[in-house]
């Protein structure tokens, strides 16, 4: 489990994640088979269904239990609210891929917080010498979270990802970060609290 201000399975956190909202408690764990109707409901939500797949129980089940893949959800306060999927875990490479990842509620710095999370997560626990990942070009604000996070831009699959619900391709908008450029970020600020 990751604990904002806290630790990583017995590593330290070395980046508070984004702890003080409103004093929120925020935190990353293992997915378990009772998490997976939250992640198809994120996932067949029209806002995010443009941008990531929906996958079934079963595969799923493949995510939780295969040492190559992570399959997470981000706890605040105790309550599910969002959940990421890491690939290439175990690759020679130490290249390591956030594959999919979404939140119920967005806004007040909670993409920004739940991105830097698992960046720090890849990092500590997984070991990455890179974390990468990727987004629609039209999906202009996880592009803007992934920068703020310190993400660069490494380059673009043009008409590269088919997305059913759009009945087009779309360009794929490649990002990575190495682990000096991680080590190397300043701490986050802290989070705003959330509107009424």
């Amino acid at each position: 489990m990751l604990e904002a201000g806290g630790n990583l399975g017995g590593l330290p956190c070395l980046r508070d994640a984004g702890a003080g909202m409103a004093g929120a408690r925020m935190s990353l764990r293992p997915a378990l088979p009772a998490d997976f109707a939250f992640i198809r409901s994120l996932a067949q939500r029209p806002d995010y269904g443009i941008y990531i797949t929906d996958e079934d129980e079963a595969r799923l089940a493949v995510y939780a239990s295969d040492p190559a893949f992570r399959l997470l959800i981000w706890d605040v306060d105790g309550v599910r609210a969002g959940f990421a999927l890491f690939a290439e875990v175990g690759e020679p490479s130490g290249a390591v891929e956030l594959r999919r990842l979404a939140l119920d509620l967005a806004g007040g710095g909670m993409g920004l917080a739940f991105v830097r999370a698992l960046t720090d997560y890849g990092f500590s626990v997984l070991g990455a010498k890179r974390v990468w990942l990727d987004a629609s070009s039209e999906n202009l604000r996880a592009q803007k979270i992934y920068e703020r996070a310190g993400y660069r831009l490494e380059g673009r699959l043009r008409e590269h990802w088919w997305r059913p619900m759009l009945g087009r391709t779309v360009d794929l908008m490649l990002y990575g970060m190495l682990r000096a450029e991680w080590e190397a970020l300043p701490p986050p600020a802290p989070l705003a609290a959330p509107a009424p």
